[in-house]
């Protein structure tokens, strides 16, 4: 039986290396974290079905367990051929076969200094906020419960200004997501979304985001929040244009939420150059075609699942990985 490296231990990784397992070849998933899960291990529920993140993460972790297969975590690759991957540590580790699964980096908000992000208080991130939902507490900083929370759609993407001009796809269906959370969790609050336009492209979603207005009376502005400043009572002053009125809106807010979007990991340029790999204008991984041949590399040998390639979501990322398996597993056959 032929080895084959999986890259990334995240939903694309795992899935890819029971489906490799399933058609007889030998997984092994590299991943440089020091667990499994990739950033679904800090999300809470998921869209739109708001699914309990450990739920799937742990089923997924389970299968993986129970095939034996083996991970090295706590490993990070530097350079990736057919028939070895290099690791950061120098270890050289020979395969038959790579599939590349790492994903993509979340956008630094601080980049985007006029929303405050680490300068004022109650300025947080959709991972931040995931992780107090998480944790069971969101409060301000100060304790108190908001009163009106105000989310930013688009940090990080459609941005030419921070050379992102790529949408990250599931940063509306996300907004929308945390935002029924918040109005959960406070009814009492004033909950609104800013957005440059909606874009609720799968199943159930442009259900949820009807349900956000109708059952849950959460706010949506058409305009993007052009600046944030702290005010004296510990609150969060934001300016922005409502584009449907024409009208300039300025309101104070007790939590800014701002909706991060996805970026190409650095680690892309390192293996394209390594290996001959392409590489789109937005720095993810270009595969062969976006048909016919969309996880194969145009590189014999190396496959792509999930983020690495494109802003996905993860039953795209899940469903990707079986066909990246499959054709890895037909590659093998030739080889």
């Amino acid at each position: 039986m032929k080895r084959i490296i999986v890259i990334g231990g995240g939903p694309a990784g795992m899935q890819t290396a029971l489906s490799l397992k399933a058609e007889g070849a030998i997984p092994l998933i590299v991943e440089k974290e020091s667990e499994l899960g990739g950033k679904l291990r800090g999300w809470h529920r998921l869209f739109p079905s708001f699914t309990p993140a450990h739920e799937v993460l742990g089923e997924l972790r389970r299968r993986v367990a129970d095939a034996g297969i083996e991970c090295l975590t706590g490993a990070e690759a530097a350079e990736v051929e057919p028939r070895q991957v290099t690791l950061s540590d120098g270890r050289r580790l020979a395969c038959d076969g790579v599939v590349v699964c790492s994903g993509f980096t979340l956008f630094d908000a601080r980049i985007k200094e006029e929303y405050g992000y680490g300068i004022y208080d109650n300025v947080f991130t959709s991972v931040d906020l995931e992780r107090m939902l998480n944790q069971g507490r969101v409060a301000l900083q100060n304790g108190n419960r908001p009163r009106r929370i105000a989310f930013l759609h688009c940090v990080g993407s459609r941005d030419e200004k921070v050379c992102q001009s790529h949408c990250s796809k599931v940063c509306c269906v996300t907004g929308v997501k945390q935002a029924m959370e918040m109005k959960e969790l406070f009814p009492e609050a004033d909950v609104f979304n800013f957005y440059m336009d909606i874009r609720m492209f799968g199943p159930g979603y442009e259900e949820m985001y009807r349900r956000a207005q109708q059952d849950y009376n959460i706010h949506f502005v058409r305009g993007r929040i052009s600046e944030a400043s702290p005010t004296l009572d510990g609150r969060v002053q934001i300016k922005a244009e409502d584009t449907l009125t024409g009208r300039p809106l300025k309101m104070s807010v007790d939590m800014l939420v701002l909706i991060v979007g996805m970026r190409s990991n650095a680690s892309n340029a390192r293996f394209a150059a390594g290996a001959g790999l392409g590489v789109q204008p937005s720095g993810f991984l270009a595969p062969r075609d976006a048909f016919l041949h969309n996880v194969e590399s145009g590189v014999d040998g190396i496959f792509y699942a999930g983020a690495v390639t494109a802003p996905k979501n993860i039953g795209e990322s899940l469903s990707e990985a079986v066909v990246a398996a499959d054709r890895a597993a037909e590659y093998l056959k030739r080889a």
